[in-house]
């Protein structure tokens, strides 16, 4: 996909003509609320011009990918089905390959400028021999280029019935999804969770349920509740035998590790417990892994860091998340809360002692909105992507792109003459970071958290990747 930037003068329907695209098209992949208001330096996705089918007696997802030389999990992700048996005879569905059909004069130049491709590649996959041999309405093939497979994993905090429905609506795009989470006790047991709705919307559609431990709370740190557990041999045994069986009970496949505000002084205690929850878990068949604060140094100082032993984590662990993000802290001052400069310090250091398939890199999925001028301590308000762009919107506030943090942000005055900056995701900090996942060969994607709608990310994503299911 393209992405445009708005300029002053640009509307919806001059852009999807300047494009020839789908004005609805375009509507729907960016979640435009209003189409006739857009602002100036507002991302736009521009759709590929897809070819659709309509579904025949006697198609399966697997013929139709074979027709097209693509695969049945491209063609689910596109059209954001879960089940490749739920087709029906008459149902249109967008097929990622593109043709294009030749104009008068057009030559193959010309063409594959166009679609950033080569003459070459265009004459292979259409059986040409002579490049000066097209006409007017032939229909042209485009080579695509070859999507990498990762994994994809979100976060959810939402419980119940709220929390499955959150899963269904990205089921398509992710390989596993994590309750979060269990929060232990000081004896070993568990604090109850209403995720059972959650871990059906995944089942059902082939998303791997993967629990989630945590020693922490909104209202504390945690750091005294990791060291009783650690510190205790019997405890720690405790505690994994009441992983395994509520792992057991509720159809987890694999668990996450999520001990943050752990002691320096108990790193050792730290690396035994994984020693210990490999050993028993693995046997047990299920996959472990952990959430890692975002360290770019072996010696780095701070209570995130320092318990958090990366080469420990990358050698014994079937994969980590690095919690890449969080820098525009909600109480801190304004600033990208996902800057890619600090990100990429992160995934350098992290794949200097662990190997790239093992590393998701984290990705929040919210904005913030800070009052001007900060005062030390006072909370920004969290919210969705959408929510952003009505902001930018209701105040006509011009979008500005900072290029060293790849990210987007723009400052407005509200009714009451109060000052704000607002930071935010768009198409171009999405892409940005995909383009990170794919430089590096990381395994993969990790979402804090799901139930923030950001339509443009879904799209970009599934055409920037293969998802894998398992």
């Amino acid at each position: 996909m393209r992405i445009h930037v708005v300029k002053s003068g640009d509307s919806i329907w001059e852009i999807s003509r300047q494009y020839g695209v789908s004005a609805n098209r375009m509507i729907q992949i960016n979640g435009l609320e209003n189409p006739n208001r857009v602002v100036v330096g507002q991302a736009l996705l521009i759709p590929e011009p897809y070819f659709r089918y309509r579904v025949r007696p006697g198609d399966t997802i697997a013929k139709i990918a074979n027709q097209f030389g693509t695969s049945i999990n491209e063609i689910m992700q596109i059209n954001h089905l879960t089940n490749p048996s739920n087709i029906y005879q008459g149902q249109r569905l967008t097929i990622p390959v593109v043709f294009h059909r030749v104009a008068e004069h057009e030559n193959l130049n010309e063409i594959a400028s166009r679609y950033g491709t080569t003459v070459q590649a265009i004459m292979q996959i259409n059986r040409l021999t002579d490049p000066s041999r097209i006409y007017p309405g032939w229909m042209l093939r485009i080579p695509q280029k070859p999507k990498p497979v990762i994994d994809v994993n979100g976060f959810t905090n939402v419980y119940g019935q709220t929390g499955g429905q959150i899963v269904r609506e990205v089921a398509y795009d992710l390989t596993y999804v994590s309750p979060f989470g269990y929060r232990m006790k000081e004896d070993g047991t568990l604090e109850p969770l209403d995720d059972n709705p959650t871990i059906q919307a995944a089942q059902a559609a082939r998303v791997v349920p993967m629990m989630c431990i945590t020693n922490f709370s909104p209202t504390e740190a945690g750091t005294g509740l990791a060291h009783t557990i650690l510190s205790d041999s019997t405890l720690v045994e405790t505690l994994l035998t009441n992983v395994i069986n509520t792992m057991k009970s509720k159809g987890y496949r694999g668990l996450n590790i999520d001990f943050e505000n752990v002691s320096p002084e108990d790193r050792e205690n730290y690396n035994h417990f994984l020693e210990r929850a490999v050993d028993r878990l693995h046997r047990e068949g299920y996959f472990v892994s952990s959430s890692l604060a975002p360290k770019t140094s072996p010696n780095q100082k701070g209570l995130l860091v320092e318990a958090h032993d990366y080469p420990v984590h990358g050698r014994l662990l079937d994969f980590v998340v690095l919690m890449t993000y969080e820098w525009g802290y909600r109480k801190g001052p304004p600033q990208a809360i996902s800057p890619l400069n600090q990100i990429k310090r992160v995934v350098d250091y992290a794949m200097s002692v662990i190997p790239a398939n093992k590393i998701f890199m984290g990705f929040q999925i919210y904005a913030r909105d800070w009052l001007l001028p900060h005062v030390q301590g006072q909370e920004a308000e969290t919210f969705d992507m959408q929510e952003a762009i009505r902001r930018a919107i209701h105040y006509n506030a011009h979008i500005q792109y900072d290029e060293t943090t790849q990210s987007p942000y723009f400052r407005y005055t509200d009714n009451e003459g109060r000052n704000h900056e607002v930071w935010f995701e768009d198409a171009r900090s999405a892409e940005a970071k995909f383009n990170l996942v794919k430089r590096y060969g990381l395994r993969g994607v990790s979402y804090w958290v799901l139930g923030y709608p950001f339509p443009q990310n879904w799209e970009l994503l599934a055409d920037s990747f293969i998802i894998r299911k398992l």
